[in-house]
């Protein structure tokens, strides 16, 4: 006899006690979570499983009371549409999407009342995802961690560690639909802080050697490395590139100065695919997207490697090195 078939059995209210000591996905069909990801699963593993552990911390289990359907574009955002159709003829439960604005539209195009949940660096409502940040409406809610404010941060970053600085190399991404924000704000920190931008185009990881040769003609002091899907998930190369030309480089994200960039500043990534986690389980509680703002940065990390920092010659300054939330020895 099956075990439910047994508990059954017992009848009246001892079936009912036992029954409802189970967890409500024990009584109900598992849900389904479609993941519609923009780059390769390599690329954003660490973040996918922040997004699993924040589903974990909510009750549901890759798995145990939890299915996931992955579909990862590897970075090619002409199989976008066709992943999302996909999803939606599996009928799963919530499509949560990953690396930006892209498979969170095509998600949408794909269905208007499968509940999608995105994280991305950009403006929702100028990509046309969300109607407003505080209303979202329609089947579309998510975390964005676009902060154009940390530009001017991470500028001001790069002038007490490196004093002598002139001029800063800015990798630039046209695909980016946020870039006009972010030359905005960075022109505008270079200028008050007596900096030369210099610019290069890329449009893919290709384009990084090619950018640093830019700037070490261009006799760049320095670099900055904004926010853009392309420098996390690059952030290897980029590391080594910073290091081959002694180009100083300052990222967005912890996981590079981890990784041995010389320094970050910025949104936490993590956090942001645990909020996503934590709406996903809201949703399937029977919270309905419209009902649930988009989420905005909440914790900004100051990380230094002052492995790397010596290997570049250059002594931190105690200021900056107090108000950082991690050292790197």
């Amino acid at each position: 006899m099956k075990r439910r078939e047994f508990i059954l059995a017992l009848g009246g209210a001892a079936a009912a006690s036992i029954l409802c000591t189970q967890p409500p996905s024990a009584q109900q069909t598992r849900p389904v979570i479609g993941i519609l990801g923009r780059t390769t699963a390599e690329e954003y593993a660490f973040l996918i499983a922040a997004f699993r552990k924040s589903l974990t911390e909510a009750g549901y289990v890759e798995g145990q009371n939890l299915t996931i359907e992955y579909r990862w574009a590897d970075n090619q955002d002409d199989r976008l549409e066709a992943m999302a159709s996909e999803l939606v003829k599996k009928q799963v439960s919530v499509i949560f999407t990953s690396g930006g604005a892209a498979p969170a539209l095509a998600a949408r195009a794909a269905t208007s009342t499968i509940p999608i949940v995105f994280v991305s660096g950009t403006d929702p409502v100028a990509a046309g995802l969300v109607a407003s940040i505080s209303r979202p409406s329609g089947n579309v809610t998510g975390v964005s961690f676009l902060a154009p404010e940390v530009v001017s941060k991470q500028m001001s970053i790069l002038r007490e560690l490196i004093p002598s600085a002139t001029v800063v190399g800015l990798p630039v991404n046209p695909d980016n639909s946020d870039i006009d924000v972010l030359l905005r704000d960075v022109r505008e920190a270079s200028r008050t802080l007596g900096f030369h931008l210099v610019l290069a185009q890329v449009r893919s990881a290709d384009d990084f050697d090619s950018a640093f040769a830019s700037f070490v003609r261009q006799r760049a002091n320095a670099v900055l490395l904004g926010f853009d899907r392309l420098f996390l998930a690059g952030r290897h190369q980029l590391i080594v590139l910073a290091a081959r030309h002694g180009l100083p480089a300052i990222f967005e994200q912890r996981e590079s100065a981890l990784a041995g960039g010389l320094i970050s500043y910025g949104p936490s990534a993590t956090e942001s695919y645990r909020q996503a986690g934590s709406y996903v389980a809201r949703i399937l509680k029977g919270a309905k997207p419209a009902d649930l703002p988009v989420m905005l940065p909440t914790k900004y990390e100051l990380v230094i490697n002052l492995r790397t920092a010596r290997a570049f010659g250059l002594e931190v300054p105690p200021t900056l090195l107090a108000r950082a939330d991690e050292v790197i020895e």
